[in-house]
C-alpha cells in the first residue's frame, strides 16, 4: 500500500528561500499572508489530504463510478470526503471574498493542490474543475450571473464543467457542431453531444454548472463562431434554490486506464436551457481562461504524481534487499544489500528527486508571477508578469506532466516485478499519469502553442521576462569567484545559449517555412524547460552554500547533490535537443505519407 508525507520542507524552501514571500504580501489583498499563515495552510492541508483523500486513492481506483441510467455514483467514501473537504474550506482557498472565498494567493492554493494530486488525483478533478469554471464565470458572466452561481461554487455544494469535445472534434474546436438557439426571454437552447467530460455527472453536488461550447445560428465558421454558454443540471430560480431538471444528462461514462475514480462522462444536451457567457462568437476568449486554468492544474498532477511516486520508490530501495553492492557488502551480516547501494537505482532515483524538486520550484515561480499579474497595481510590473505566464502555462502543462509520467515509470522499474502488481500502488501511479499527458491540449498542442503562438507574439515580448532575468543574472554570477559556484554558472550558461540560438534559428526558418517549427515544438518545449530548471537550480545553490553548514547541513547538502546531478546528467540533453532541433523537419515531412 503506498504512503505520502506531504514535502512541507521543500515547499518552504521553494515559498519562503528561493522566492521573497514579502512580494506576495505587498499585493493588495494578501497583506495577512504571512509565512507563519502560509505555513499552517500547508500542514493543515498535508494532514487533511494524507488521512482523508490519501486513503480512498486505490479502493477508488478499484472501484470506480457507477452509471446508472443517466445517475454517477461516486466510489465509497468520495461523497463524506467531499463534504468534509468543502466543510474545511479547501474549495474556497483562493476565490473571491465577495462570493464566500478566503482570498488566499494562487500561490498557496498551487501549493495545496500539489498535495490533493500527490494523494488522490481523481478526487481533485471534481473541484479543479469547479474552480476552473468559477474563473471563466468570475471573469466574463454578468454581475447577476455571478451573484447567483459563484456563491454556491465557492461553498461547494454546486460544481462545475468545462464542456468543449464532441465525438468529431477534440483539438479542433472550429469543428464543433452543438447548437445554440435564442429565445424570446434571452435564454438559449443548446442542443448537441460532447465526450470526454470530467465531473459531468456525480453525486456529490445537489448542482452541476456546464459551461459549454456552441453555435448561434448566424455564426461564422470555424473557431470565431463560437460562443459560451451556461448550463445547469437543475434550473436555478432567482433566490438561488433549484427549479426542474434542465435538459443536459449524462449518456455514459467512459471505462479509463486510469483516474477511474473521476467520473468521465458523454452529456447530451437535447435543447437544454443556457446563458450567454461573455460575447457571442467570443467564447474562446472566455473558455480559454478556464483551460489556462486547468493547464496548470494539470502540470500540478503531474508534480503531485511525481512526489508520491518518488518516496515510494525511495523507501522501497531502502528495504528491498537485492544482490552486493559492486564494491563489495555494504551490509555483510544481512543476506543481500538493500537496492539503493546499486548505481543504477541511483540513477532513477536521483532522476525523479531532481525533476520534481526543480518541477516545484517552476510551479511556485509561475504561481508567483500569476499572483503578480492578477493584483500587482504598477502596470509595467503587471504585463510582464502576465507575459510571463503566457509564455510559461504550455510549459508548465507539457512538462510537468511528461516528467510526471516519466517519474512514475522510473518508479514502477525501482520496484522491478512488484511494481508491476497491483497492491504496491505503483501502477495506478503509472495509468494516472498519463492521461494529463493527453486532456487540456495534448503536450504536441502545448508545444506548437509555445512555438506558434506565444514565442512571436507581440514581437517576441512573452519571451523577454525570461531571457532578460536570466541573462541579467549570469552576468552578475560571471564576477562570482567562489570555486563552487562556477561549474555551474558556465553550464547555464552554455544551455542558455543554445536555448538563445535555436529560439533565433526557429524564428527565421518559422517565416519561410512554418513546417520547420511544427517538428522542432516538442523538443523545443522540453529544451526550454531543461534551461529554466537549470537557472532555478542555481540560484537554489546559491541558497544551500550559504546555509549547508546550520542546524539543517543534511537539507542543503541534499540540495547542491541534486543539482549537481541535474547540472552533469540531465542538463547536457539540451545539447542533444539543439542538434535534433537544428536538424531540420526534412526527415519528417519528406517521408512518404503511403510508406506509413
Amino acid at each position: 500500500m503506498p504512503t505520502y508525507q506531504t514535502p512541507l520542507r521543500d515547499m518552504r524552501f521553494a515559498y519562503s528561500e528561493l522566492f521573497n514571500p514579502a512580494d506576495i504580501q505587498a499585493l493588495p489583498g494578501f497583506e495577512e499572508v504571512n509565512h507563519e499563515l502560509v505555513e499552517t495552510i500547508l500542514e493543515e492541508a498535508g494532514k487533511f489530504c494524507e488521512n482523508v483523500l490519501q486513503p480512498l486513492n486505490r479502493s477508488g481506483d478499484e472501484e470506480g463510478c457507477h452509471f446508472d441510467n443517466g445517475t454517477v455514483t461516486t466510489p465509497t467514501g468520495f461523497k463524506e470526503a467531499y463534504q468534509a473537504y468543502c466543510e474545511n474550506g479547501w474549495g474556497a482557498l483562493t476565490t473571491n471574498p465577495q462570493y464566500g472565498g478566503q482570498g488566499l494567493p494562487n500561490t498557496v492554493g498551487t501549493m495545496v493542490e500539489e498535495i490533493i494530486c500527490a494523494t488522490n488525483m481523481s478526487f481533485g478533478m471534481y473541484p479543479g474543475l469547479t474552480h476552473g469554471a468559477y474563473n471563466a464565470i468570475e471573469h466574463y458572466g454578468t454581475e447577476a450571473m455571478k451573484e447567483l452561481y459563484l456563491p454556491k461554487m465557492v461553498e461547494g455544494v454546486w460544481s462545475g464543467t468545462m464542456c468543449l469535445t464532441e465525438p468529431h472534434c477534440g483539438t479542433d474546436l472550429g469543428l464543433l457542431r452543438t447548437k445554440a438557439e435564442p429565445q424570446a426571454d434571452g435564454s438559449y437552447r443548446i442542443t448537441g453531444t460532447k465526450i470526454f467530460i470530467s465531473s459531468g455527472e456525480h453525486d456529490l453536488t445537489e448542482n452541476i454548472v456546464h459551461l459549454v461550447l456552441a453555435r448561434l445560428p448566424d455564426a461564422p465558421a470555424g473557431i470565431k463562431g463560437i460562443s459560451l454558454f451556461l448550463v445547469p443540471k437543475f434550473l436555478v430560480n432567482a433566490d438561488a434554490s433549484l427549479g426542474e431538471r434542465n435538459a443536459a444528462v449524462c449518456g455514459a461514462i467512459e471505462h479509463k486506464m486510469g483516474i477511474k475514480a473521476s467520473s468521465t462522462c458523454v452529456m447530451n444536451f437535447d435543447a437544454a436551457t443556457g446563458y450567454l457567457v461573455g460575447t457571442p462568437n467570443k467564447g474562446m476568449q472566455a473558455m480559454f481562461v478556464m483551460m489556462n486554468a486547468a493547464r496548470l492544474g494539470v502540470g500540478m498532477q503531474g508534480l503531485g504524481i511525481s512526489e508520491v511516486a518518488y518516496q515510494n520508490a525511495v523507501v522501497y530501495a531502502k528495504e528491498r534487499l537485492q544482490g552486493r553492492s559492486l564494491k563489495g557488502a555494504v551490509q555483510p551480516d544481512k543476506p543481500a544489500d538493500p537496492l539503493v547501494v546499486h548505481p543504477d537505482i541511483r540513477r532513477m532515483l536521483l532522476t525523479m528527486r531532481a525533476y520534481t524538486e526543480g518541477n516545484r520550484m517552476l510551479a511556485v515561480w509561475m504561481a508567483r508571477q500569476l499572483d503578480i499579474s492578477l493584483h500587482a497595481t504598477d502596470l509595467v510590473q503587471k504585463q510582464t508578469a502576465e507575459d510571463f505566464v503566457a509564455l510559461m502555462t504550455p510549459i508548465v502543462k507539457a512538462f510537468m506532466t511528461d516528467c510526471g509520467s516519466e517519474i512514475a515509470n522510473l518508479g514502477m522499474q525501482v520496484y522491478g516485478g512488484h511494481g508491476f502488481i497491483r497492491e504496491w500502488g505503483m501502477e495506478q501511479f503509472v495509468r494516472d499519469a498519463r492521461i494529463s499527458q493527453i486532456y487540456e491540449g495534448t503536450n504536441g498542442v502545448q508545444a506548437l502553442d509555445l512555438v506558434g503562438r506565444k514565442m512571436p507574439a507581440h514581437l517576441g515580448r512573452n519571451l523577454r521576462p525570461f531571457f532578460h532575468e536570466v541573462s541579467q543574472y549570469l552576468s552578475d554570477k560571471q564576477t562570482d569567484t567562489r570555486p563552487e559556484i562556477q561549474p555551474f554558472v558556465q553550464g547555464l550558461a552554455k544551455a542558455f545559449g543554445r536555448l538563445q540560438t535555436v529560439t533565433g534559428w526557429l524564428a527565421e526558418k518559422g517565416l519561410s517555412n512554418p513546417e520547420e517549427g511544427g517538428a522542432a515544438a516538442t523538443d523545443y518545449l522540453r529544451l526550454f524547460a531543461l534551461v529554466t530548471l537549470a537557472y532555478l537550480w542555481l540560484r537554489a545553490i546559491e541558497i544551500a552554500l550559504e546555509k549547508r553548514s546550520g542546524d539543517e547541513a543534511l537539507f542543503y547538502q541534499a540540495k547542491l547533490d541534486t543539482a549537481r546531478f541535474y547540472y552533469e546528467r540531465l542538463l547536457p540533453q539540451t545539447g542533444a535537443l539543439m542538434s535534433i532541433i537544428m536538424s531540420g523537419c526534412g526527415s519528417l515531412m519528406s517521408f512518404n505519407a503511403e510508406a506509413f
